[in-house]
């Protein structure tokens, strides 16, 4: 099994640098600086694209909390209104997603009325290709800091729960889960391990969809290529790593994440049947730039 890590803070002077913070900001100048080398490369305006990046971020970071205070954390809400205008507790990556896309649609609508069908298509396949990395980036901090404790395990790639730093964390995931009574006694814990969610989908990432992605970009691909390629690899993994949680809030047996995960792939036809007829309909085939 592989060893828990418990990373420490890092003082500098007044500033406390946490890893997941560190790696969230890493993500994020990565996608910024990815997304422009691909507007310059497929001739899109930066003057719609940078700003685009900027509701998508503001969109994310506000979709992440109010996605996960909703639907994972109802009770806390009930009892704590305020929390949803606490931007810095409770987030989900899903949720992220979500108002990633919708703050690059509006943008795209409002902000950049001009462009046509197909120009909004590009952009936001250029945001759906760039993403996964930064996706990757992040869940690398969330296994260094065992963001996403699953159950229980023997699995030969689970975290080994022989320190007692380990065993803190999964018992304190399982009590939070209301489960506490069906972690393994103590005296067994030290031969077992735990499913790190956040390490197995970093390890996906890396190991199939990044290096799927690169692979399909070698040459040229229809708008809304990438939105739905990273739906059809992702999705599906994601829907089954849930399974492994401790015990995330559920609606008719699944998780928020996993209802979205198929809905996701339920829109996938519709999506790509717009993407296609809006290429169709501009003989052009060029990007336009916004007067």
């Amino acid at each position: 099994m592989i060893p828990f890590a418990d990373l420490p803070s890092l003082e500098i002077g007044p500033l406390t640098l946490q890893v997941f913070g560190f790696t969230v900001a890493v993500a994020v100048v990565m996608g910024l600086a990815m997304a422009r080398r691909r507007f310059a490369r497929f001739g899109l305006a930066p003057e719609v694209g940078e700003p685009m990046a900027t509701w998508l971020l503001v969109g994310g970071f506000l979709g992440a909390h109010l996605f996960a205070v909703v639907f994972y954390f109802p009770r806390e809400v009930a009892r704590d209104p305020l929390l949803l205008l606490r931007v810095w507790e409770h987030i989900s990556s899903f949720g992220g997603m979500l108002g990633g896309f919708l703050g690059a649609a509006l943008h795209l609508r409002f902000r950049a009325p001009n462009l046509g069908p197909r120009e909004r298509w590009a952009y936001l396949d250029v945001a759906a290709f760039v993403f996964p990395f930064s996706l990757a980036m992040g869940r690398v901090g969330c296994a260094l800091v065992h963001d996403h404790p699953g159950r229980v395990t023997d699995f030969p790639l689970a975290v080994s729960l022989e320190t007692e730093s380990a065993q803190n964390l999964i018992a304190y995931a399982y009590a939070g889960a209301g489960r506490a009574d069906a972690l393994p006694p103590p005296s067994a814990l030290p031969a077992l391990g735990f499913h790190d969610l956040g390490l197995y989908e970093a390890l996906y990432l890396f190991a199939v969809v990044l290096p799927a992605l690169l692979w399909l970009d070698r040459k040229a691909r229809p708008v809304g290529f990438f939105l739905c390629a990273f739906a059809v690899l992702y999705m599906p993994v994601r829907f089954g790593l849930d399974f492994l949680r401790v015990g995330d809030a559920t609606y008719a047996g699944l998780t928020p994440a996993q209802w979205v995960a198929l809905g996701a792939l339920a829109l996938v036809p519709l999506v790509w049947s717009r993407a296609r007829r809006s290429a169709r309909t501009e003989a052009s085939g060029t990007v336009a730039r916004p007067e």
